[in-house]
């Protein structure tokens, strides 16, 4: 018979509180629909975890008219609800409505969504790389601010001593766009995700997630599309520029190969393009 392993659970009330006990080694539990599922991947549960739901600061979400403040505990559910109808916002409520099932989208949570190591098809990051979200972390030193693109890219290192607390976000957008691309309707992870923005420069933004382990600006396409002659966002031309400038290493995964999650990039752009201009705000 395997020994019997003593694990412990702090739900905290304060950051101070979640920060003592990830001094102790608690691995940090959001709305664990990721870490609940590591016993199917072979790996063991956490000995020690500590929940962060009971903390008020980081449940909320707060808007102001040049910024918006997202506590890391926010579910989607709840993020969607409190930016339906926000100008600039369009593909982080269809990431956040959109993810998943129902049921995991009342339980998951903003924080859990960008800290699942190795959850590439997760529909968050893409969204807030188009915002060019920062995201605020709790250190053993203190607080401490990060672009989202180097918080993605150094999280590993990151995590080990620090809790992410809340994502902000400039409201700079005049219009954005979040395309996915499932095996099937039901809540299946998508094989490929393209995010749009426009800024009020008009200065178009584009982020792939699901295509490589990490999701990151397509900054090939960005600068081609700005190097472009035509003034006018189009769908056909954004897609032509989408084939010739694809840089991306398609990971191999249980639900599609390396080359096809390459392949659908360029019609998931022309969607993308499509649902901007639905709009009307591209004037």
């Amino acid at each position: 018979m395997a020994p019997s392993v003593e694990r412990s659970f702090t739900a905290a009330s304060t950051i101070e509180e979640a920060m003592a006990a990830r001094r102790q080694g608690a691995a940090v539990l959001a709305g664990g629909t990721w870490m609940m599922r590591d016993p199917r991947r072979g790996v063991d549960l956490p000995e020690a975890l500590v929940a962060l739901h009971r903390i008020p600061a980081l449940s909320k979400v707060e808007i102001a008219p040049d910024h918006v403040v997202i506590g890391a505990a926010v579910s989607h559910a709840v993020l969607g609800r409190a930016l339906h109808g926000a100008v600039g916002f369009e593909g982080l409520v269809a990431a956040a409505e959109n993810a998943a099932n129902p049921g995991i989208r009342r339980v998951a949570t903003v924080g859990g969504n960008l800290c699942a190591l190795d959850f590439a098809a997760a529909d968050l990051p893409p969204a807030l790389l188009v915002c060019e979200a920062t995201v605020e972390l709790e250190t053993f030193e203190g607080p401490k601010l990060i672009g989202i693109s180097d918080f993605l890219e150094d999280r590993h290192a990151l995590l080990a001593e620090a809790i992410v607390t809340r994502i902000h976000l400039r409201r700079d957008l005049v219009a954005s766009a979040h395309i996915r691309l499932p095996l099937r309707k039901a809540g299946d992870y998508p094989v490929a995700i393209v995010s749009l923005a426009v800024d009020k420069d008009k200065r178009c933004r584009i982020a792939v997630g699901s295509v490589e382990p990490v999701a990151r600006r397509w900054a090939a396409l960005e600068q081609a599309m700005a190097a472009d002659s035509a003034s006018a966002l189009d769908p056909e031309r954004t897609a032509g520029l989408a084939l010739e400038h694809n840089d991306f290493q398609g990971r191999d995964g249980k639900e599609a190969e390396g080359w096809y999650r390459r392949q659908v990039l360029a019609p998931l752009v022309k969607r993308g393009v499509a649902a901007l201009l639905k709009t009307g705000r591209l004037v």
